[in-house]
């Protein structure tokens, strides 16, 4: 269950996405905007379908949202970005700062996992690299 769709909108664990849901305080009504991370996807069936969003903040706290896709205030669900992540549930990405979350999940293929995937699968032989002598620095002498 790595994968689901909202109405004609496909995202998978890993994607960032944005919604604009709707937010009732008396009598006015309100769009807000949650952009984040797609943490795990939940339910059977589409009615009980829930997706956790995370975001971080501009202080860098991060704020987890569980958002039931059959809710009517839904209003836009939008993917910013894809990722190709594997995993059903990223709660990794909780402990990690935002430069090694990009790192970790939008990787492009052939990047250093490939390459590290590569070299253990075929092993290689290194040729001995001869060592470079230190250049002497010269002096210019102004007058």
């Amino acid at each position: 269950m790595n994968s689901t769709s909202y109405k004609e909108t496909k995202f998978s664990v890993g994607d960032t996405i944005q919604i604009n849901y709707r937010i009732k305080e008396d009598d006015k009504e309100r769009l807000q905007l949650f952009e984040g991370i797609v943490l795990k996807i939940t339910g059977q069936t589409p009615q009980l379908k829930t997706i956790t969003v995370r975001k971080m903040t501009r202080s860098g706290i991060g704020v987890e949202r569980i958002i039931p896709l059959s809710s009517p205030f839904i209003q836009d669900l939008k993917v910013t970005r894809t990722s190709n992540y594997a995993k059903a549930k990223l709660y990794f990405l909780r402990g990690l700062s935002d430069q090694q979350l990009r790192s970790k999940l939008y990787q492009k293929a052939g990047g250093t996992a490939m390459k590290k995937a590569e070299e253990k699968a075929t092993p290689v032989k290194r040729a001995k690299v001869a060592k470079k002598t230190p250049k002497k620095a010269v002096e210019v002498k102004t007058s």
